[in-house]
Order: C-alpha cells, then structure tokens, then sequence
C-alpha cells in the first residue's frame, strides 16, 4: 500500500475515519443544542416569544429553559431527517446530480471493469450510476455494504480511455474500502440539518414584532447572532476536519489495484479544470475532484488537494510519469437537475 504524507496503513486510516464518524455523531447533538438555544435567544430578542421584562440573564435563563423544552421535539425531528437519509440518501444524491443507475447490458465495458477490480479484492460490487454530464468528475456514496454506490459522468466515460477510467473507479472503491465514503455522507446529512436550524437563526433576525420585543432586544439579538455563528463555525470546521488526506490515499489505493501510475496522473490531468457540476459543496466534496476549492487563504478550507500536488505524490511515491498535459476546451458546467 503506498502512502501519501504522514505514514499511515490501510487499517489504521480506515479505524481514523471510524473514529471520524462517531465524533461527527457524538458532536452533532451538542451542535444541535447550541444552535437551538441560538434561536430561543434571537426569539426573545425579535419579539416572536415574550420576554421576561427583567434583566439580560432573565431572558437568557428563560431561553435556556425554552430550550430544554423543545429538545425533545429537536431529537425527534432530527431522527426522522436521520433516518430519512439513512435510507433515501442515495436517491437524494441522484436527485440532485441527475444520476441514473445502469446495468451490465447497458454499459458493459464500464460495469466489466468496476466488476474485475471488486473481484480482485474479494468484495461485493457497488451499483453504477452514471450522470449525463459533460463535466469529467466521480464519486463514491453509500453508508453500508449493499449500499455502496460508484457514479462517474458520460464526460469522463468519453474522454478517459479505459487505463485512466479503470484507475477513477479503482479510485472510487478505494472510498468504499477505506469506508471515508461512509464519514462523508454522514457529515452531508447533519450539515444539512445544521443548515436549516441556521436558517431560523437568520429569519429570526428579521422578523420583529414591535411591543413584543424585549428591553434587552439588542444584546439579545447579538449574542444568538453570535452562538448561531460559533455553531455553525464549528459544524464547518467539522467538516473541514475529514482530512484532505483521503484523496491521496485513494489515488494510491487506484494506483495498487490497477499496478499503473501512469493511467492514474494522466486521468487527473484530463480531469482537472474540466470536472464542475452544479451541486451542494456537501456532495462536491464526495467528488473525485471540487473545482469550488481555491487557492491562497481560501484553499486553506478546501475538500480536497490540489491536482498538480496528487500528481506530484504519485510521481514522488508510486514511480508515475506525467507526460503533456492534457489540451481541451473547458467544459461548460451544466445543471444536471
């Protein structure tokens, strides 16, 4: 197994992104909690709740108290969305990325070569999807065996030969393998939690109701600005914390399933620059790669490396060569709902 950065083995990269998904489950309700306290505060401050008419630590004691009322309500709420996505997140992924699942009969030659590399590893094959995009991009999904899911663009299928599409998929099921797949779409579905409860922060902000309001309405209404901010800060920061290292470990785990460095830089080449699609940066950062990443101080909070330094590890690392890089005209992004 080759490995990119620190030194990390196959078991113990797999046990991190374990860890990885039961922190992200132990610390979603603490999130959550924050974020609902947020919106109690910024009530009382707008007027949508009658405040106590006493002092700043009244109205805030009686937030909290609002609070651990309506926890209940926010527990079930969000085990219903939870199990919602459990089990619907795959055709929510379709849904927003036009994906369509496809059998041996349709695409044989793709689904041969998925098949042989999950045959070379003893495992069950995940479905086929493929978006009828021009866009050059694949991703991995599913929580479960018998739940996993590859899906690549009909612009990858076209412009990647078979070496380099073998390597995507090898790529790919390296996600499924190393079960970084699985963390991934679990912090999908709670920043999608997080997202609407951040989103009644921000109404609350704007609907006031004049008499109703408390004589504590300003420094009220900043400190739930300013707790709606530090949880939503934090449940970013969450997911920032999946560390980039995935991407690297799964081109080397393409590069020990196929035995071709080669193939593997020269698909990121012609991938690069040519991989946008119109989707939720939850899921771009499930793709193969997220042109939404910039460079400078912004690329410190991106989802995944730079091509130019995955090639580089892979040249340094795997004994790949990078040959010209690839010439096209930039594929247009193109809703694919």
């Amino acid at each position: 197994m080759i490995a990119f950065g620190p030194a990390v083995g196959i078991k113990t990269f797999i046990w991190q992104n374990n860890t990885r998904s039961a922190l992200l489950l132990a610390g979603f309700p603490v999130l959550l909690v924050m974020l609902v306290f947020a919106v109690h505060v910024l009530a009382l401050g707008s007027g949508l709740v009658g405040s106590t008419g006493g002092t700043l630590g009244d109205d805030l004691a009686l937030a909290g108290r609002n609070t651990v009322a309506s926890i209940p309500l926010a527990v079930v709420v969000s085990l219903v969305w939870f199990v919602v996505a459990y089990f619907g997140h795959q055709a929510m992924i379709d849904t927003i990325t036009g994906a369509k699942k496809v059998s041996r009969a349709v695409e044989p030659e793709l689904y041969n070569l998925l098949e042989n590399l999950c045959i070379s590893r003893g495992i069950t094959m995940p479905s086929l999807r493929i978006i009828e995009s021009p866009a050059l991009n694949a991703y991995a999904s599913g929580l479960r065996d018998g739940q996993y899911s590859v899906t690549v663009t009909r612009g990858l299928m076209k412009t990647l030969d078979r070496d380099e599409l073998e390597c995507v998929l090898a790529h790919e099921l390296t996600h499924v393998l190393n079960r970084d797949v699985r963390t991934m779409v679990i912090a999908s579905i709670f920043a999608g939690i997080i997202s609407v409860v951040a989103e009644l922060i921000f109404r609350a902000m704007f609907h006031t109701r004049g008499g109703n309001r408390s004589k504590n309405a300003v420094p009220l209404m900043l400190i739930g600005l300013a707790i709606g901010v530090v949880g939503y800060g934090l449940a970013f920061l969450i997911r920032m914390s999946l560390s980039r290292t995935r991407e690297y470990v799964a081109d080397a785990g393409a590069v020990e399933l196929t035995k071709n460095p080669d193939a593997m830089i020269s698909a990121l080449r012609k991938v690069s620059g040519h991989s946008s699609i119109e989707a939720p940066e939850e899921l771009r950062g499930m793709f193969l790669d997220n042109t939404a990443d910039s460079s400078g101080f912004a690329g410190l909070f991106a989802t995944h490396p730079p091509i130019e330094r995955r090639i580089a590890a892979l040249i340094e690392f795997s004994g790949g060569r990078d040959y010209v890089p690839y010439q096209a005209g930039p594929t247009t992004s193109v809703p694919t709902t």
